[in-house]
C-alpha cells in the first residue's frame, strides 16, 4: 500500500516538472527581452517643436525667409478718410502697412534701421494701394533691382507729426495722403542714402515717373537728385535727396 502511494506520488511529480519545462523546451533559439516601447519621433511633416523637420535642416537662408514669410502682417483694409490737408488734418480708419513686404521693406529714419516703428506707417487705404502697385510694377519691370524702402506715412489718427516725433518732423503727413519712397542704391543695400552719390539716379526716375503715371498730385524730389517730372507735379525742394515725397488726392 506505501509503495503504491510512492509510486503514485513521484508519477505526479514527474508530470508537474514536465509541463513546466515543456514550453522552454518548445521554444527555438535564445530567448530575447521584450521590445523596448519608444515614443514615435517627429516625422518629415512635423518636429517636436512644430516645425517640420525639413525646414529645419533647410540652409539658414531660407530658413530666414520661410521665418519671415511665417510673420508677414496682414493687412487689415478699410474705407479710410482723410480729413482736411496733409498739413493740418487727420486720419480716420485709417490703414497699417506692414513691416515689409515681397517688393517692400520700411525704414525708420530716426532710428535709422528697418522695420519702421509701426505708429509711423499708417495711411489711407488708397494712399497703401497706391503705393504698392506702383512698386508691384515697377518690381516686375526691374526683376534684378532690389526692395523699395518705404518711409514715414501717417500717424494711427494722423494730426500733427513735427519735430517732437523724432529729427526736423514733418510739415505735411496729418491726414494719410503722404508718404516718403526711398531712392533705391546703386551698392542695392536696404537703406536710406547716406548722399546722392548712392542713389541709382535711372530707377529713381522711373519710381518718379511710375507714381506721377498712378496719379500722384504731388511728388517732391531732392534738388541735387536731377530728378524731372511734370513742373505742376514733380517739384525739388530741400531736405528729399535721399527720398521721394509722394501725394495723392483725398
Amino acid at each position: 500500500m506505501v509503495r503504491a502511494l510512492v509510486i503514485a506520488a513521484l508519477v505526479a511529480l514527474t508530470t508537474a516538472v514536465a509541463l513546466m519545462v515543456s514550453p522552454i523546451l518548445a521554444h527555438k533559439g535564445p530567448v530575447r527581452p521584450a521590445p523596448k516601447v519608444v515614443p514615435s519621433s517627429p516625422t518629415n511633416a512635423q518636429s517636436a517643436n512644430g516645425q517640420s523637420s525639413a525646414a529645419l535642416g533647410a540652409p539658414l537662408g531660407a530658413r530666414t525667409v520661410a521665418a519671415k514669410a511665417n510673420r508677414t502682417e496682414r493687412i487689415h483694409w478699410r474705407n479710410s478718410v482723410a480729413v482736411g490737408l496733409p498739413e493740418a488734418g487727420r486720419l480716420i480708419r485709417g490703414v497699417r502697412l506692414p513691416p515689409e513686404g515681397r517688393h517692400y521693406f520700411t525704414w525708420d529714419p530716426i532710428l535709422t534701421r528697418q522695420p519702421n516703428r509701426p505708429w509711423r506707417r499708417w495711411a489711407t487705404d488708397d494712399l497703401i494701394r497706391t503705393v504698392l502697385r506702383v512698386i508691384r510694377a515697377y518690381a516686375r519691370a526691374h526683376p534684378g533691382a532690389p526692395r523699395v524702402g518705404i518711409g514715414d506715412l501717417s500717424r494711427p489718427r494722423g494730426g500733427d507729426f513735427g519735430p517732437q516725433f523724432g529729427g526736423i518732423g514733418h510739415a505735411t503727413h496729418q491726414n494719410g495722403l503722404d508718404a516718403d519712397v526711398y531712392y533705391p542704391l546703386r551698392s542695392e543695400a536696404e537703406r536710406s542714402p547716406l548722399s546722392v552719390d548712392e542713389v541709382n539716379l535711372r530707377l529713381a526716375q522711373d519710381l518718379v515717373d511710375r507714381f506721377v503715371r498712378a496719379g500722384a498730385v504731388q511728388v517732391y524730389v531732392g534738388p541735387n537728385t536731377g530728378l524731372t517730372g511734370p513742373p505742376d507735379v514733380v517739384e525739388a525742394i530741400p531736405y528729399h535727396d535721399n527720398h521721394l515725397h509722394v501725394r495723392i488726392a483725398g
